[in-house]
Order: structure tokens, then C-alpha cells, then sequence
């Protein structure tokens, strides 16, 4: 074990230590420098802007100010490195100003404000960015849902309860199934963005400012839609950040739950559907497999967006009510990765799902076996001959054990034989009567109820659906836009004052 006197030595007696510099401050400064930095400079620029309009700056000072902070983002961010003169990458910019416009003006643009606050609004910059891309991106694997159940309305496909087959759907009402989920967590998605996109600017350390600084024009120069409103709360909070994470998780779950059926319809023995080939590899030694990477790597990348989510929840756990910067200089970079990884099995899967193929034959005789019609015998004795359903369910359960120790599929059966096991209870059941219990497509047809499997009842849900996804569409592109056009309008002040 090293002296203790020659390791402190070598760490040295005032702060920051060098294990504290290389395992701390260094990390932190690459994270800050590769994820806020142009946020850090719209910060910046609404900042000295309000403090103009104001009258906490004077016009000449605003200028020189923002001259140099124009500077500074011509910069090229990925040429900074960590100097141990400076704690973080946000002293080092201020001094980088000091040296274009002189110290003592580059101070005045941090008139009430604090890192606190500061950090607040660039992560919540930053992640609304993160939860827009990625709602764009459940847009487009709806559509590609949309489209492909739109081709399948009547593909005759087995639906499975305990992994097992248990009755007749189509492909298109399974698929419709997976968009309805995705549409609810999109809607977790916006939620959470709503929660983000609320301005802390303005909270200071934690109790304000005694300047007179307008909050309200920051956030609307921002592109806000309100403020945190309370200055404890603006800097004490991490709801943003847990109903973020919890979205994300809530995305990739249900993603995950999906995939991995898709991997199994994927399997030359399920053989449901063909994934396309530039999404597939051949193996190194054994030519004749398709293996179907797309979807395996979706898996696995779904799992870990939900870990990386995880992390910032359970960062969050227990840390103290108040200035939380600190705890989030760790915990940012899980937030962007997770919703980065998410974006990636979005992509993925809109890739695979628009361009998959099917097997149509095969899986549509799939759904003839394995008596997955049996149901409906049982409705069929209700609903026609007056049974208890009861009795018909008792009818049905005989029928299904002697097929198992028969060997027969249901279609298999003959008539006589059905209606010799009927005789007990009166009834017998008719050439068309039999030939429709057994058969997957009157089966499908018959459950015409809401929501149910019928090509009717499905190719209306997916027509209101269609007008669904144009909405969506728009309130996307008007947000996204919005955005845009605020960004444009601060440029714009920027500029005019300049120039």
C-alpha cells in the first residue's frame, strides 16, 4: 500500500484532488461539452437579452457580450479539453468570453443566475429534443403498422394466450393491437415532454434574484410553454426527469413484448413472416440460415434503453429536495442514451415491419390446427340449440380430450361421430353448421363486436386510426416548427442588436 504521506502528496492538499480531477471533474466536463453546449449558448443569448429589455445591461454592454458569445459557438466543441484551471466546461466558457470582451464584462452576463438554474434549463433543453425525435419516430413505425395491417386485414393467422394457440385472428387486428399500445405510450411520450418543457430559468441558486428580471421572457424566447414557477420547486425538482425516464421505459417495454414475438414468427418453424434481406445476416459457416439480426439487436437494445432509464430513476431515489445539478451531472447521460437506443429500435423496426413479407398460406393453416375453433362449438350449441353455455363448454372439453387422444385436428372429424356424442343432449348439428365451427375465417367473421378481429370491424379501426396518425402528424410538425421558429426569432435579436 502506497505512504499515506506520498499519496497525499501526489493528490494534492487543495481542491479539486487529482483523483477527484480525473475521475470526477474530467468525465463531467466531456458529458457537458458533448450534450449542452449549444444549449448552453441559447441560454446564454435569452439571458443577456432579458437583461437588456430590462435595463439590468446597458445596450452597449448586451452587445460586446453577445458579440463575443457569437464567437464562442463558432468554436469548434469537439477541440476543448479539460483544463484543471476551471471546474467545469461553463467556467471555462465565461473565461474564454473574459479573454474576447474583457472579464469584467463577460461577469455581467451571469447577473442573477447561477449554475443552479443554468443546468435546469439546458437538460430540459436538451431532453425535449430527445423526447421529439423520438416521438417522430413512433409516427413513422405506426404508419409502417398501419400499412402493413391495411395489407392484412383478412391473413388468417393463430392468436396465442399462455403461448399457446387459443383462436383464429387476423394479422391485421394483431398488428392494430401493437399500434393502439404505441399510440398510448406516445401519448406518455407528450406527457412527459409538457412536463420538460417548463422554463426553471430565472430560480436562480434557489430563492430568486433582488434584480428585476422578467422569467417569463426567457422561457417564451426559449421556446417554453410556462415556468416552474415556485424557485424551490424549479431547482429542487426531478419529476422531469423520472416521467421522462418512466415514458421511455414504458416505450420499450411494451416494444420489447413485441419483438420478441416478431423473433418467434421469425423462426423457420413459426416461418409467420420473412424478414427482407438487407435486414437479415447469413451465418459464417452455416449458409442456408437467415438470421433475422434486425430484430435480435431491437431486443436487446430495447433492454438496454430501459436499463439506462432505470439508472436515472434509481439516481433519483433519495437524493435530497434541493439543488440536484450536481447528482444530474451524473445522471444526464443515461436520459440521452436511453432515449438515443430507444430512437435506434424505433428506426430499426419501422425498417424491418415496411418491408417484412408473409406467409400467408402457411400461417393461415396454422390457424386450422390445434382446435383453436373449438369456441365456437360451444357458442354454437348455446347460441343455436339452447344449451347452457355450461353444458356446451362441457360438450366442447369432451370433443377437444378425445381429439388429443385421437390425434385429429377438429376439421378431421366426421360429422356422424360429433353428432353421436350430441345424441345425449338432443341435438344434431348440420353439414354447414359443422363446417363453419371448423373453419378459421367464419370464425373471424363472426366476432364483429368493437374491436374485434372481423375485416370489417378491423378496416374500421383502421380508418379512424389513418385521421388519428394525421393529427398526430400535425401537432408534430407545428411543435417541432414552433421550436424552430422561436430559435430563429432569438437569432434575429441577436442580430439586429449587432448589427
Amino acid at each position: 500500500m502506497i505512504d499515506k504521506d506520498l499519496f497525499v502528496k501526489d493528490e494534492g492538499e487543495t481542491f479539486p484532488g487529482k483523483t477527484f480531477k480525473q475521475e470526477l471533474l474530467k468525465p463531467i466536463f466531456y458529458d457537458q461539452r458533448d450534450f449542452l453546449f449549444d444549449a448552453m449558448f441559447s441560454l446564454h443569448k435569452s439571458h443577456v437579452i432579458m437583461l437588456l429589455e430590462q435595463g439590468i445591461l446597458e445596450e452597449k454592454e448586451a452587445r460586446k457580450i453577445l458579440e463575443g458569445v457569437i464567437g464562442l459557438t463558432k468554436l469548434n466543441k469537439n477541440e476543448l479539453t479539460y483544463d484543471p484551471n476551471y471546474e467545469d466546461l461553463f467556467f471555462l466558457v465565461e473565461a474564454k468570453l473574459g479573454e474576447m470582451v474583457g472579464h469584467e464584462m463577460a461577469g455581467k452576463m451571469h447577473i442573477a443566475r447561477s449554475r443552479n438554474d443554468m443546468g435546469e434549463g439546458m437538460y430540459r433543453v436538451i431532453i425535449r429534443k430527445h423526447i421529439l425525435t423520438i416521438i417522430n419516430y413512433v409516427n413513422d413505425l405506426s404508419d409502417a403498422l398501419i400499412e402493413q395491417a391495411e395489407n392484412h386485414i383478412e391473413t388468417i393467422m393463430p392468436a396465442h394466450t399462455h403461448t399457446q394457440p387459443a383462436q383464429p385472428t387476423t394479422l391485421g387486428h394483431y398488428l392494430m393491437a401493437i399500434f393502439d399500445n404505441l399510440q398510448r405510450d406516445q401519448e406518455r411520450l407528450w406527457n412527459a415532454f409538457y412536463t420538460v418543457n417548463q422554463s426553471p430559468l430565472g430560480a436562480v441558486a434557489i430563492t430568486t434574484t433582488g434584480f428585476p428580471i422578467n422569467r417569463s421572457r426567457v422561457a417564451e424566447l426559449l421556446g417554453f410553454n410556462g415556468l416552474i414557477e415556485n424557485s424551490y420547486d424549479a431547482i429542487a425538482t426531478g419529476d422531469y426527469l423520472l416521467e421522462s425516464a418512466q415514458a421511455i421505459v414504458s416505450l420499450m417495454v411494451n416494444m420489447g413484448r413485441w419483438i420478441q414475438e416478431f423473433l418467434r414468427f421469425s423462426t423457420h418453424e413459426v416461418g409467420l413472416l420473412v424478414v427482407a434481406d438487407p435486414y437479415v445476416q447469413i451465418s459464417s459457416i452455416m449458409p442456408q440460415k437467415r438470421n433475422p439480426v434486425s430484430i435480435e439487436h431491437s431486443r436487446a437494445l430495447a433492454s438496454s434503453s430501459v436499463g439506462e432509464a432505470m439508472a436515472v430513476i434509481h439516481m433519483l431515489h433519495n437524493t435530497p429536495y434541493g439543488d440536484i445539478v450536481d447528482t444530474e451531472d451524473d445522471l444526464q447521460p443515461h436520459i440521452y442514451k436511453s432515449y438515443q437506443k430507444g430512437t435506434r429500435v424505433l428506426k430499426l423496426m419501422y425498417a424491418v415491419i415496411r418491408t417484412m413479407k408473409v406467409n400467408v398460406e402457411h400461417i393461415a393453416n396454422d390457424a386450422r390446427k390445434h382446435l383453436i375453433t373449438i369456441t365456437e362449438m360451444a357458442d354454437v350449441l348455446t347460441r343455436e340449440h339452447g344449451l347452457s353455455f355450461r353444458q356446451s363448454h362441457h360438450i366442447a372439453s369432451k370433443i377437444s380430450k378425445q381429439s388429443l387422444v385421437k390425434n385429429r385436428e377438429l376439421y378431421e372429424w366426421p360429422l356422424e361421430e360429433i353428432n353421436e356424442i350430441l345424441s345425449d343432449h338432443g341435438i344434431q348439428l348440420s353439414k354447414d353448421e359443422w363446417e363453419s365451427i371448423t373453419d378459421p375465417r367464419i370464425f373471424v367473421q363472426r366476432r364483429s363486436i368493437c374491436g374485434g378481429p372481423s375485416p370489417k370491424e378491423v378496416r374500421r379501426m383502421i380508418e379512424e386510426r389513418k385521421i388519428v396518425m394525421m393529427n398526430k402528424r400535425k401537432k408534430y410538425a407545428e411543435i417541432s416548427s414552433g421550436l424552430e421558429q422561436t430559435e430563429k426569432m432569438l437569432d434575429h435579436l441577436v442580430d439586429s442588436l449587432i448589427n
